[in-house]
């Protein structure tokens, strides 16, 4: 009878093992995009970013803050002298990243390469 007790325990335990670890899903965007332009967003698994992105005057301005996602929108809260919250709706196609970055009045359509995890 205490054999079948453990047998018992150990497979609801088992049990509810798996089904706390099969519903956790990675993103998609987790890992480093980079462009031949010099342009990069490195999404972290913590919620959090780092970008280096080039203007029109291909000068780099770095950026780091938030981000998280709901269906297809990507929202970045950019950390800095004043916080400030940008919403873009974003695709992924194989390993490439489709986006349009606005930061200090600039928008750019970004294409991007997945390069890193």
């Amino acid at each position: 009878m205490k054999k079948i007790y453990k047998l018992l325990s150990l497979t609801s335990l088992l049990l509810a093992l798996l089904c706390i670890t099969s519903c956790y899903t990675p993103n998609p965007l987790y890992g480093t995009w980079t462009d031949n332009d010099g342009n990069k967003i490195q999404f972290m698994d913590d919620g959090t970013f780092t970008a280096s992105v080039k203007d029109s005057s291909n000068i780099s301005t770095s950026y780091e803050g938030e981000w998280t996602t709901v269906d297809n929108v990507l929202i970045f809260t950019i950390k800095g002298d004043s916080s400030y919250s940008r919403n873009t709706e974003w695709d992924i196609r194989g390993a490439m990243l489709y986006l349009t970055w606005t930061a200090n009045n600039t928008t750019k359509v970004l294409t991007l390469y997945h390069t890193a995890r």
